[in-house]
């Protein structure tokens, strides 16, 4: 098992938000500060970790036509824990979040690892997988998050960075500026990607 290598598939290889595309309502929902990014991806990592660490504890003993329903009651678990401890110590973060912990139930990511890695894998190479996926995820929305709020309030985590006069573009705190941000992002990361790839290519094709 190699460590490092479960945990740079969540965060580059197979990021969730930037190359799989899924899990996208939090993404665009709760980004408009990054605070909520960072509230939101340690919330769903801590899920994705303990999820995975039972649900491959598990896999012994969950007959196949009904793994899926035992999947969603082992993440819905996880996440009354995560929003209960979110209520108690973190009042103000979860009514910032709002409905969207609670939706980590139904977030494709989570469940997606559950069935296709988790499932199928010792309980350390799937809390690698949580922790490679949750991380991936969280920086996603950290970037995100930071982009519009800076761009919207001219701050960052509450703490202003520019002086009032310098304009703010409302619109990338309001839900248009998720999809700008992101957009801009995913099409960025996919040209850095292709050149990557373009560079490999032609370095191959020079050795031979």
């Amino acid at each position: 098992m190699n460590a490092l290598k479960i945990i740079k598939n969540g965060i580059l290889d197979e990021n969730p938000t930037f190359i799989q595309v899924v899990g996208m309502c939090p993404v665009l929902a709760v980004t408009t500060s990054a605070a909520n990014g960072v509230g939101m991806g340690l919330s769903t990592t801590i899920v994705l970790i303990c999820s995975n660490v039972v649900i491959s504890l598990l896999r012994s003993f969950v007959p196949d036509t009904v793994r899926i329903p035992i999947f969603v009651v082992v993440i819905s678990t996880f996440v009354t824990i995560v929003q209960f401890l979110l209520q108690a110590y973190l009042p103000a973060l979860n009514d910032a979040l709002g409905i969207f912990i609670p939706l980590i139930v139904v977030n494709c990511i989570i469940l997606a690892r559950a069935e296709a890695f988790a499932s199928k894998h010792n309980p350390a190479a799937a809390a690698l997988d949580g922790a490679g996926m949750g991380l991936g995820f969280t920086i996603a929305l950290i970037i995100v998050g930071v982009i519009r709020e800076f761009l919207g309030t001219g701050g960052v985590f509450n703490m202003e960075f520019t002086p009032a006069a310098f304009p703010r573009t409302i619109i990338m705190i309001l839900p248009p500026g998720a999809f700008i941000t992101l957009g801009c992002l995913m099409a960025a990361l996919n040209a850095l990607r292709g050149r990557a790839e373009k560079g490999g290519s032609v370095n191959t094709n020079a050795s031979h």
